[in-house]
């Protein structure tokens, strides 16, 4: 389990780390998002900045999990992959293979990160 765990969090990070630096180095071509709204959402995450600082967040997630901060990393990284597959879902109406796979890696470390986020889940956490 330990070895999953390691791979799981790595991959996680190398996903998000690679794809985060990607959009100021540009080192892999990214097409272009599918006419019509997919487009202008991505259009206004672009020109508002607002895409900056995910990706931003996207590289500090991918460097928490580098360092073992499994749960901070899930924190930062959390929000950035359900909106990532919401996109694919709703907008881009597309099948996403390395967000599905993002998306099950964050599942199983949540899993294996459970006891650090069920008090949230119960009543009177603070």
């Amino acid at each position: 389990m330990n070895k999953a765990i390691l791979v799981s969090r790595l991959l996680l990070g190398l996903i998000f780390f690679v794809f985060g630096l990607n959009f100021w180095l540009g080192f892999i071509p990214v097409p272009p998002p599918p006419d019509g709204h997919a487009s202008a959402f991505m259009g206004a995450l672009y020109l508002s900045g607002f895409l900056t600082a995910v990706k931003v967040l996207e590289i500090a997630g991918a460097v928490a999990l580098f360092a073992k901060r499994t749960a901070l990393g899930l924190v930062l990284l959390g929000p950035v992959v359900v909106n990532i597959l919401f996109y694919d879902v709703f907008l881009a109406q597309a099948f996403n293979p390395i967000a599905v796979l993002a998306g099950a890696l964050a599942l199983f470390l949540l899993y294996t990160e459970r006891s650090r986020f069920l008090p949230l889940l119960t009543k009177g956490a603070a």
